[in-house]
């Protein structure tokens, strides 16, 4: 992400690393599960969009 992103890019950035943290802990714990990494690819992809759209 940029050094001048805004405090919503920015919180859409880390709680898209710290569900990253989550999903891996659960699925080494309990075993995957498909929907909590495509909730978690979603995620990742409108944080994304976000940095992109305030990059332009």
């Amino acid at each position: 992400m940029p050094g001048s992103a805004n405090g919503s890019t920015r919180a859409m950035g880390v709680l898209t690393v710290g569900a990253l943290v989550v999903v891996t802990a659960y699925t080494v714990a309990l075993g995957g599960n498909g929907w909590l990494w495509f909730g978690w690819v979603v995620l990742g992809l409108v944080t994304l969009g976000m940095v992109v759209t305030h990059d332009g």
